[in-house]
C-alpha cells in the first residue's frame, strides 16, 4: 500500500488549505489526538485516492460526502471496496451529520477503536 505519493502532494496540500465547512468543523475535533488519543491526518492519500481523514493506527478512513457524492456513488463503491481490500475501514457520513449529529460520528470512531483493542 503506497501512502502519500509525491505526485499527489500538491493536490493534498490544496485540499488541506481549502477544506469544506464540514471538513473544517470535524477537523477541530479530530486534530491533536482529541478523540481517544488517536492521530488523524487530513487529506491523506492511499495509492491514487485522497481520503478526507485517516487514522493510521486503526487503518480508519473517514469520508464526508457532499452533493457531489450523490451523483458519484458508483465511483465511491469501487473506491471503498479497493480500500477495504487493503484492510482499511471506511466511515462515510453526509456533511450535514457533522453539524447535526457530531456526537454520532465521534461515537462511531470510538466504536472502531474499541473493536481493534
Amino acid at each position: 500500500m503506497d501512502h502519500n505519493k509525491p505526485n499527489l502532494k500538491q493536490r493534498r496540500k490544496y485540499l488541506r488549505n481549502h477544506l469544506t465547512p464540514a471538513e473544517a468543523t470535524l477537523w477541530k475535533f479530530l486534530k491533536s489526538k482529541q478523540v481517544n488519543n488517536l492521530k488523524f491526518r487530513r487529506q491523506h492519500s492511499v495509492d491514487h485516492y485522497i481520503l478526507d481523514f485517516y487514522c493510521p493506527e486503526l487503518k480508519l478512513a473517514i469520508e464526508l460526502d457532499g452533493d457531489f457524492h450523490f451523483y458519484n456513488q458508483e465511483s465511491d463503491i469501487k473506491r471503498d471496496q479497493y480500500l477495504r481490500n487493503l484492510g482499511i475501514t471506511i466511515l462515510r457520513f453526509e456533511n450535514r451529520m457533522v453539524f447535526e449529529h457530531l456526537d454520532v460520528i465521534i461515537r462511531e470512531i470510538k466504536e472502531v477503536n474499541n473493536r481493534t483493542l
